[in-house]
Order: structure tokens, then sequence, then C-alpha cells
């Protein structure tokens, strides 16, 4: 039987290496990753069993987003599934030219690098809030990662020449090669040094 290929193209037989992410980075073999409608909304951790380039697909539709307001407005992105399936093929294929790897391998290794492993949590304490590091969950890095490389794809392209699928290659190469030019190593790295000084 022949091996079902992403975009009929790219395998996605990939090892993930990160032992906490194993369960979290999901690579069933799909032909086409569409968004999922809304269908694991309501059930906890029903996330992890879709395959990770379609969630990719689903964090394009909100990029601006930033913690309780938009710093950028994204209303334009919303529902285009078809827009959000152009870029990231269109991405893949910029990193299969400039890596000569499988883009997906690529990717999954860039994930690795950018999921933080720490961060901040506030709490009350009398009355004063007390701030503590903590441990991340692996559905968190695997969240957090993801937001922030389309928060840094979107930054990039704002009011730029290049196209969201250039920008969008960008950041995972940049993420790939653990470099300080991708926003989501500067954000992996600035949430573990607040940690460490929270201890």
């Amino acid at each position: 039987m022949n091996e079902i290929k992403l975009y009929n193209r790219w395998s996605t037989n990939v090892e993930v290496n990160d032992p906490g992410l194993k369960n979290y980075i999901n690579l069933k073999p799909v032909i086409v990753p569409r968004n999922s409608h809304g269908r694991h909304a309501k059930k906890k951790f029903y996330k992890s069993n879709m395959n990770i380039v379609e969630r990719l697909m689903n964090h394009l539709f909100v990029p601006g987003h930033k913690g309780k307001r938009h710093k950028l407005t994204s209303g334009k992105c919303v529902g285009k599934s078809f827009n959000a399936y152009d870029t990231v093929k269109e991405c893949f294929e910029i990193i299969e030219k400039k890596t000569k790897k499988n883009p997906v391998e690529v990717f999954v290794r860039a994930l690795e690098n950018a999921a933080l492993r720490e961060e901040v949590s506030s709490y009350q304490m009398g009355s004063i809030i007390a701030r503590k590091a903590v441990v991340t969950s692996p559905q968190r890095r695997v969240d957090l990662a993801l937001r922030y490389f389309v928060q840094g794809t979107y930054k990039r392209s704002f009011k730029s020449k290049r196209s969201l699928a250039q920008c969008l290659a960008e950041e995972i190469l940049a993420a790939y090669n653990n470099s300080k030019d991708s926003n989501a190593i500067q954000e992996k790295e600035r949430l573990e040094r607040e940690a460490e000084g929270a201890r």
C-alpha cells in the first residue's frame, strides 16, 4: 500500500525527539490538512489528536491576538481556510528548497526548539500578588510555540512586501536553527528568564 503523504508530497513519518512532546505532536498521515471546524472545541485535550500541520493552519486564522487584546488587527485572516492551506503549502516548499530536507521534520524540530519549559504564574498571598516559577504542561508548550510562530510571522509580514508564506518559512527556519531572529525563540527565552528570576 502506498504511503499517505502530506499535500501528497511530504512524508509525516518523523520521529519526535522531545519525550515530553511525543504524545502532543500528532503526525498521523493526512493528505489534506483542513481546519477542524471547532469539532474539538468542547473536548479537553482532543486537539492533540489533530495533525500538527492542521493546528498550525488553525492558528493562522487569528495571528494578531496577544493576551486579552489585539495589538494588530487580524480580522482579515479569519475563515479563509484555503488561504491558510496555500500559505502552509508554499511555506513548506520554501523550506524544502532552502534546506533540502523534509519540511515536516524541519517544522517538528523548530517546534521542539521553541517549546518553553518553564514560565511564571501569579497568585495572591494575603494582600500581595506573588510570582512563582512553574513547569509548563506539554499541551501548553505546543500551543504557545504555535502561537509565537504565527505572531512572529504576522509581525514580519505586516506592511511588508514579503508574503505570509515567506515570513512563516523564515520564522520556522530561524527556530529550527535556534536563532534569536525567531519570535518564538525570543519569547521562550524571555519567559524562561522571568521564571528563573521568580524561582
